[in-house]
């Protein structure tokens, strides 16, 4: 029997600012990389942040409701019910039992404003709202137009390097598998992909220990189905890394300063792997 593996080729490119031309950023780092049929995975909070799709977080003024979710929403009832029951990380739970309450505040203001309240109530990425690897009080907002986005990248890649490819945006939040069904809490993932619940979601995936992958927001020059691409995002979100960590509270410690004071400087002296390369090849099994 022949089945389908991937070897995957992660291009550290540095890390891309707001106004970075990250189509030719994405050109020159797998110029030399790349053969026909190759697949292109790009991290989606990479291509947002170059996009200047950011907001500043501390001139978000929080009403009632975000005030409530961020002192009794977040420090108890993920603090101690919702967290253990999601099987969050230990540090993970000690940070969300002293959730900052002003910037926790206009966090979940914005969380209110652009994914609405079910989305709001997640412990963190509301609705793709995303604040790792980014300085300061900033956050990266999803790409709402990420099929077009992914398509302009191909394109890109075939007028630039005469290369045919298949591109795919990758978002770290997780989809669930149930055998065959397929589910997040992310709005707008691939057909195949069913954007349920919003916290419901993530806990009920969590709580059950279903299978759980990074989610393919996008893909560009292939009719492939959810399966497969969730396979594909899920190695290639692997082999990309944390960056500067896995949440905010990652990366201030890694830096040792406090959640907001991360800077622009500290994150460029990192590696930071946006695209990577899967190259698919067949193998017979016996």
């Amino acid at each position: 029997m022949v089945v389908r593996r991937y070897k995957t080729v992660t291009v550290p490119t540095g890390y891309w600012r707001p106004g970075e031309d990250y189509l030719q950023r994405i050109v020159d780092c797998i110029e030399n990389q790349i053969q026909d049929g190759d697949i292109v995975t790009v991290s989606e909070k990479a291509i947002s942040t170059a996009r200047g799709n950011v907001v500043d977080e501390s001139t978000i003024k929080p009403g009632m409701m975000a005030r409530l979710l961020a002192k009794y929403w977040m420090r108890l009832v993920w603090g101690y019910f919702l967290g253990p029951l999601s099987r969050l990380r230990n540090e993970t739970l000690q940070h969300l039992r002293i959730y900052p309450l002003e910037g926790g505040s206009a966090h979940k203001q914005l969380a209110l404003e652009q994914t609405g309240f079910l989305k709001a109530l997640m412990f963190g990425s509301e609705g793709g709202i995303d604040a790792s690897n980014l300085p300061y009080s900033y956050v990266s907002l999803p790409l709402r137009n990420a099929p077009e986005i992914a398509q302009k990248i191909r394109s890109y890649i075939r007028t630039k390097l005469g290369k045919n490819v298949v591109v795919m945006i990758v978002d770290t939040d997780k989809t669930y598998s149930l055998r065959t069904f397929h589910f997040t809490p992310r709005p707008k993932p691939i057909n195949g992909i069913h954007s349920l619940g919003g916290v419901l979601s993530h806990i009920i995936g969590r709580f059950l220990k279903m299978r759980h992958r990074a989610t393919p927001m996008a893909v560009a020059g292939s009719q492939m189905q959810a399966e497969e691409a969730l396979e594909i995002a899920e190695i290639t979100d692997k082999a990309r890394g944390f960056g500067a960590g896995r949440t905010v509270w990652d990366m201030a410690e890694r830096f040792g300063v406090s959640v907001t004071g991360v800077t622009w400087d500290m994150l460029n002296e990192l590696d930071h792997k946006p695209v990577v390369i899967v190259k698919p090849y067949e193998m017979r099994r016996r």
